[in-house]
């Protein structure tokens, strides 16, 4: 969940109509007050992937809901709208939630260790997952959060202000401000910056393959291993996700994969082992995999955090079954967060929390014994 911030540091500059921009190294929701949000405008325009029915009707096709949408009616995710037979969405350059963030807090642990990333999100998601944790904006419509302007231009201006190697496109779900994050990544990547994509996966091939010419990384949460899962918890179907990890893996962009760990609902033994040869099989063993722990939010309140031990079972069963990097999250100090050489178990980057301790890598290769450990490193 996004709060405000108290005590933690926020960096503050002048943004469009002399309205203040917060940023900052904690979670934050920038904006007008709640009060003034009906007045609020939404920012539009046109979407792309979307074909003209009859009617007036059009069909989108960023995901795989492909959403039928009549005239002043909305698809599934809330942020885009049928507007007279023209498909527009309604979150360009509006920003729902922004921050400065550690590229290890995505959490992508091979790729630019330590660097900075410049990390937004707007309202929608194209998914109803019941243990989301960032629901108050992804399940929120656009006109119902805080917002601030922050187009493509600016968010490159604000990066290279702050001295961000990276801009993220997170929080939310990136396929629902689809053209958002592709402009913005098509700007930075004219800036030097890199652009990655922390998102559920959830997206359709065409869309996919576009913005990866622009993406140097893309973070997919893998929700549970069979369709059964996704339907009653994601409100989605797990094909199109396999797909869209294979896909980015196939493109030759960075991939790492998060698996939130729910106690009784995806944690069993036979879910982690087969994840695991998935992974393997259609992935590489060189996919880091990260298995995160649970807190009940949301719609799962009811379930507890997860054991400790259930995530130490879940790195046993994925080591077991032959991935190389396997890590913990969301356990402050756990003995699972650094990077060992698959060959010698040296550790070559060692982190605590979001910090990078030491790395003892050279050119990409442990300084020990030389192996390859895969990952974008500079």
């Amino acid at each position: 969940m996004l709060r405000k911030m108290d005590r933690r540091e926020v960096l503050r500059t002048s943004g469009a109509a002399g309205a203040g921009l917060a940023v900052g190294l904690g979670g934050l929701q920038i904006g007008r007050p709640r009060e003034a949000r009906a007045a609020t405008p939404l920012r539009a325009a046109e979407a792309m992937f979307y074909d003209k029915l009859k009617d007036g009707r059009v069909r989108c096709g960023i995901c795989p809901r492909r959403c039928i949408v009549s005239p002043g009616e909305r698809g599934h995710c809330g942020s885009r709208e049928n507007r007279d037979g023209t498909y527009y969405t309604l979150v360009y350059g509006s920003a729902a939630a922004l921050n400065i963030d550690p590229i290890e807090k995505k959490p992508l642990f091979h790729f630019l260790p330590g660097s900075k990333a410049l990390s937004f999100g707007t309202a929608g998601c194209n998914m109803d997952c019941r243990d989301c944790q960032n629901w108050e904006i992804s399940q929120a419509r656009p006109e119902d959060v805080d917002t601030h302007d922050l187009p493509p231009a600016r968010a490159v201006e604000l990066a290279l202000r702050y001295d961000c190697e990276v801009i993220a496109y997170t929080y939310s779900e990136p396929v629902t401000f689809y053209e958002y994050m592709h402009d913005t990544a098509v700007a930075g990547r004219k800036n030097k910056l890199r652009s990655v994509m922390i998102s559920n996966g959830y997206i359709n091939g065409p869309p996919m393959e576009k913005v990866c010419r622009h993406l140097d990384a893309v973070k997919v949460d893998w929700k549970g291993v069979t369709e059964e899962f996704y339907k009653h918890y994601c409100g989605g179907t797990l094909q199109p996700v396999l797909n869209t990890m294979s896909r980015v893996k196939k493109l030759g962009k960075w991939l790492e994969i998060v698996y939130l760990v729910v106690p009784t609902v995806n944690d069993s033994a036979a879910d982690i082992g087969k994840m695991a040869r998935w992974v393997k099989r259609y992935l590489g063993a060189d996919t880091p995999v990260h298995f995160s722990r649970f807190h009940p939010d949301y719609q799962l309140r009811n379930l507890p955090p997860t054991p400790y031990s259930t995530l130490r079972r879940c790195h046993e069963i994925a080591r077991e079954q032959g991935l190389d990097f396997v890590y913990l999250g969301n356990v402050p100090g756990n003995d699972y967060q650094s990077t060992r050489c698959p060959k010698c178990n040296e550790v070559v980057v060692e982190r605590r929390g979001f910090e990078v301790l030491a790395t003892r890598l050279e050119r990409g290769k442990c300084a020990k014994c030389g192996r390859e450990i895969p990952g974008v490193w500079s």
